[in-house]
């Protein structure tokens, strides 16, 4: 069965009229077996957070074998260099990655936005933007920077309707049904 853990919680600031000033995604790390996926590696300048975390796990960037990135903005793929001697995948919806780690498309942050569903011992799925905060959850509103509107809408439903955990683009992970932040790992 695989685990989640969380490398880095994402973040996010506005100022007082909501714009955003800063904006870091959420680095995961999913373990299947022995086969060991990194989804969204962050912003540039944050490779020792994510050499630390990795550490704390006994890994090396070398010990990676695929990353996977929700989209191509550069707070969620900026990292990807660490992990050069790793797969970089671009996969599509219903690809299964290894047993119990599939993909999803999520589009409407962006029109690439894919979340990556983990079977763990609770459905978890890797949201990047498509969910970036428990805020969004909590009030039921697509991220506030979207391509499309209805596209971002439907793609929050179909991972709240199908997530036991959700890991924000730009937040800390939270159950869906008891409506709270929870820890990783899963």
């Amino acid at each position: 069965m695989p685990k989640v853990h969380l490398l880095k919680p994402g973040s996010i600031l506005r100022d007082e009229s909501g714009k955003i000033l800063d904006a870091r995604s959420s680095v995961t790390l999913v373990i299947q077996e022995s086969k060991k996926i990194v989804v969204d590696t962050g912003l540039i300048g944050e490779e020792e957070i994510i050499l630390n975390a990795l550490a704390r796990l006994e890994l090396r960037p070398e010990d990676i074998d695929a990353v996977i990135n929700t989209h191509s903005h550069p707070d969620h793929c900026g990292n990807n260099h660490i992990f050069f001697e790793s797969e970089i995948i671009d996969p599509k919806e219903g690809e299964i990655i290894s047993p119990g780690l599939r993909i999803m498309e999520t589009p409407g942050h962006s029109l690439d936005c894919i979340s990556v569903v983990v079977e763990a011992s609770k459905i978890v799925i890797v949201a990047g933007d498509a969910l970036p905060t428990f805020d969004n959850f909590l009030k039921n509103v697509p991220p506030a920077l979207h391509i499309n509107r209805d596209l971002a809408v439907s793609s929050m439903e179909r991972i709240t309707s199908l997530a036991d955990v959700v890991v924000p683009g730009h937040d800390r992970p939270f159950s869906i049904r008891d409506r709270k932040y929870v820890a990783l790992p899963i």
